[in-house]
């Protein structure tokens, strides 16, 4: 990574009872840069993203931004989380919902209207919440305007046609300086849409860097894919 880092993960740890979740996790963010968090069921990502966003308290580390200490009660000032399972508000309307989130962060009105757009929020617009499908729930959460957006598994529940319309909304976001952080498990579609890639096996770092990079490190030919890269190393 050759820019300053906006955001930058140090050392993060975090024990339940007797079980390390999280062994001294670290990595940075750049503004704009799509980071994808890689690996199994129980490696860790969750907990990791948790940790980030100040929810869960950890046993060791810190989160900084712009390379100063970013305390756990401020974070959501800069962070926002997408968890893998909302259910905002779930007897309101879709409509109303989204009405409230673009006044309480002070959005216009276009910004409301290009992501019902980009999102085929429309056939929703009427329903309650509470009504909707998981991936119509996490569409419109992308309204959130803080700058780093963690997200929790962000094409869990899409179809292919879905998946490749998110993926170009959140390279657009990326474009547009805002900074994204996902956790994927499926390594197909983690390969399309980020720029760099932290794999993660057993709470633990096994490699950092773009699919170039960790191809080499893995001493794998150029051209190999992200499941395979990811198997030598990890």
């Amino acid at each position: 990574m050759t820019a300053s880092p906006l955001l930058t993960v140090h050392g993060i740890v975090k024990i339940f009872g007797d079980q390390q979740v999280l062994a001294d996790v670290s990595f940075e963010v750049a503004s704009g840069e799509i980071l994808g968090l890689i690996g199994p069921n129980g490696a860790g990502k969750t907990t990791l993203l948790e940790s980030i966003a100040g929810l869960v308290a950890t046993d060791g580390g810190e989160v900084r931004w712009r390379g100063t200490s970013l305390p756990q009660q401020r974070r959501k000032e800069r962070l926002f989380y997408v968890p893998e399972a909302i259910s905002p508000y779930p007897d309101q309307r879709t409509l109303e919902v989204l009405k409230f989130y673009r006044q309480a962060y002070r959005q216009p009105v276009s910004r409301l209207e290009q992501l019902v757009r980009a999102l085929d929020l429309d056939p929703a617009l009427a329903k309650p919440v509470g009504a909707l499908s998981k991936g119509y729930r996490r569409r419109f959460l992308l309204l959130a305007p803080r700058p780093v957006l963690l997200m929790d598994e962000p094409f869990d529940s899409f179809d292919l046609r879905q998946t490749r319309e998110v993926m170009s909304l959140l390279r657009y976001e990326a474009a547009d300086g805002r900074t994204l952080v996902l956790s994927i498990h499926q390594l197909g579609d983690a390969q399309r849409v980020c720029d760099r890639l932290v794999l993660l096996s057993g709470g633990r770092v096994m490699g950092i860097g773009t699919l170039a990079e960790l191809t080499v490190s893995a001493r794998l030919p150029i051209g190999s894919n992200l499941e395979e890269v990811f198997l030598a190393l990890a």
